[in-house]
């Protein structure tokens, strides 16, 4: 897994069709349910959609740990959706406090990326953009975001096992 100050990348091997891989990431109530987020639309490239926090259905400590944030609602905005292979949205990154505005901030690139091989299906998730945040917030949101996704992958993961 590399690492800048800019970019964060972590990488799972699922063994799981990719067609199902693609409908957890894809399917705004599937990426809900593993993600621990409830939106009120569907996943359309030039979209934006709210997300609330509420606690994962996958994982009971994970689930746990989100509760203090539970509620907390923030918008991503759909990039694109190339089927079965890319998945992408900007969004804000780590913008759990309720009393800052963070329309004002840049937003952050998350990208989904597919390769099937020949063990499954190897996951690629890639947030870029953090240098853009200011300074006065970029190193918490960056180690907030590098040490959720790493903890998101295993939640995919997971929740593909469960619903296969």
């Amino acid at each position: 897994m590399s690492e800048t100050t800019d970019r964060i990348e972590k990488k799972v091997l699922l063994r799981s069709p990719r067609t199902r891989v693609w409908r957890a990431l894809t399917d705004a109530q599937e990426f809900g349910s593993w993600f621990g987020m409830r939106f009120d639309g569907h996943f359309v490239p030039g979209n934006t959609v709210r997300g609330t926090i509420v606690p994962t259905t996958v994982d009971a400590t994970v689930a746990a740990s989100q509760s203090r944030y539970e509620g907390t609602s923030f918008e991503i905005h759909i990039e694109r959706m190339e089927p079965e292979r890319l998945f992408s949205f900007r969004w804000h990154p780590y913008a759990v406090e309720t009393s800052v505005d963070y329309s004002i901030e840049p937003m952050t690139l998350v990208r989904f990326e597919l390769e099937e091989t020949a063990n499954g299906v190897l996951l690629t998730v890639v947030e870029s953009g953090f240098d853009k945040i200011p300074v006065g917030r970029r190193a918490k949101a960056f180690d907030a975001n590098s040490g959720g996704w790493s903890i998101q992958i295993q939640r995919i993961e997971k929740y593909l096992a469960q619903t296969a």
